[in-house]
């Protein structure tokens, strides 16, 4: 699976029936419409997306919030095919609201362009100022399409599959009780690793490294780098540091027998509970999360200007 950016040239066909302004070529529009200022967002795009003869696409239930033209197309959100003929997913929303887009994303294969409307936003590629700019790179297609490792989960007890699940930043065992620990152990690619008591265990992807396990204090993993991470949360042991794998390990975590039940979260939007002696597998995804991209900038970049970090002081070379 590649993690690098490739450039796209494809354009899109519309679903029967759908909508076929600008030659066929139709964008899906998500957005959270809890929000004054993406509601105003969604709004200048979609304008801005039809006057240049490009159709547009939105969820049912959202688009009653919306004000919206009568030619923009609407499904229900169950619909398995809603992003069918679709050639981008547009994200309006801070990171909730790109990560449920993600799943929107993974699952029909569409790139996913996120204009930050929250806080870090490190899966958006714009910000609210960049709308013009978002809209015309669209109507161009000038933008670029990478692939963003995923995760497969799988919550085994006593050798059955209880549930199977997926992951863009991480999945999180977490205990239940708030005065009681949770009991694991660690294991990686079918080896015992360690076990303590702690109040979780983080497994995450590069994506992911800049997340929740960033605030357990995790390392920050550069997207390109192929790799696996497992960060513990308020572990009581001498040994319980962060752990880089190979793409291709296998982490697990095992709640132990004698332990309270906890519980699974997967991006913090997915959850299941987890009984005593059962068993959580992580490994790479088979298939990705697609983003559009419409800049260039490096990665160290984008970590400096999310996080305001101060670097006034560097004297390296002009580039």
């Amino acid at each position: 699976m590649s993690t690098g950016p490739s450039t796209t040239t494809e354009s899109s066909t519309p679903t029967e029936g759908g909508t076929t302004t600008g030659g066929g070529r139709t964008v899906f529009l998500l957005a959270h419409t809890g929000r004054p200022a993406a509601v105003r967002s969604a709004e200048l795009v979609v304008l801005g997306l039809l006057r240049s003869g490009i159709g547009v696409r939105v969820l049912e239930a959202e688009a009653a919030d919306l004000p919206l033209p009568p030619s923009v197309e609407k499904v229900p959100e169950a619909c398995s095919d809603a992003l069918d003929g679709c050639e981008l997913l547009v994200v309006l929303g801070g990171d909730g609201t790109l990560l449920r887009g993600s799943e929107f994303s993974r699952a029909s294969g569409v790139p996913m362009l996120g204009v930050n409307l929250g806080r870090v936003g490190f899966l958006a590629e714009a910000e609210r100022d960049d709308l013009d700019k978002v809209v015309d790179r669209v109507v161009t297609r000038a933008y670029e399409v990478e692939e963003r490792m995923t995760l497969d989960v799988t919550v085994y007890q006593n050798g059955d599959v209880l549930h199977r699940d997926w992951a863009l930043n991480e999945a999180a065992v977490q205990k239940v009780s708030p005065e009681r620990m949770l009991e694991v152990v660690l294991a990686i690619d079918g080896r015992p690793v360690t076990g303590f008591g702690c109040d979780g265990v983080i497994c995450a992807t590069p994506t992911g490294s800049t997340a929740y396990a960033f605030s357990a204090g995790g390392p920050v993993i550069w997207p390109e780098v192929e790799a696996l991470l497992m960060v513990p949360i308020g572990a009581h042991a001498l040994f319980a540091k962060p752990l880089v794998t190979t793409k291709d390990s296998v982490l697990a975590v095992e709640v132990e027998p004698h332990t309270p039940h906890g519980v699974l979260w997967c991006d913090g939007r997915r959850t299941v509970e987890l009984p005593a002696g059962a068993r959580v597998e992580v490994r790479r995804g088979a298939v990705p999360v697609r983003l559009a991209r419409l800049h260039h900038a490096s990665f160290t970049d984008r970590l400096v200007a999310k996080f305001a970090l101060p670097v006034s002081g560097w004297r390296g070379a002009p580039h």
